[in-house]
């Protein structure tokens, strides 16, 4: 029984190394993955969300620079919040903030838009009596929304550089 048991285990071993995954950034820095977010630049972005969304890309392309430019990501932002839990007094109990980005990668040399998509994100802030703690909670979310925004795009980004490669 053991011996089956054993025979059945390396049998699925050697089918599981025929199934065509690849981990997305094999090889470290000098895979196709590292190697494309490094030639990545990411154009300003204005206000203060745009500020948190360029650090937070800069932030996850700086990681793997390996040379000069070749692409640049352009990134236009929405950035709203919405009250919807009301009280019988009318006064807002609850929020949603939603952060959602279209970005482009273009190549430089060519001008061509080689990727062209959306991410986005929300969270849900408390309204509180202190004025002063509902903006934190916001300007809290919108760091942690631009983040996960952030996050969001690279992985797009690393299957288009998987792809290219």
């Amino acid at each position: 029984m053991r011996t089956l048991y054993a025979s059945f285990l390396i049998l699925l071993l050697f089918s599981l190394s025929a199934c065509g995954l690849k981990p997305l950034y094999g090889d470290g820095r000098n895979g196709a993955v590292s190697s494309v977010l490094g030639q990545v630049t990411v154009d300003p972005i204005e206000g203060k969300n745009g500020w948190l969304m360029t650090n937070a890309l800069n932030d996850r392309l700086d990681a793997s620079k390996s040379g000069d430019a070749v692409y640049k990501l352009v990134v236009v932002l929405d950035d709203q919040i919405e009250g919807f839990g009301v009280r019988a007094d009318d006064t807002v109990t609850r929020e949603r903030r939603t952060l959602r980005a279209r970005y482009q990668l273009v190549e430089l040399a060519s001008g061509n838009i080689l990727l062209d998509a959306t991410a986005g994100s929300d969270a849900g802030i408390d309204v509180v009596s202190s004025e002063f703690a509902t903006i934190a909670a916001e300007d809290t979310a919108l760091e942690n929304l631009s983040q996960n925004v952030a996050d969001k795009i690279i992985s797009r980004l690393s299957l288009f550089a998987l792809d290219q490669k």
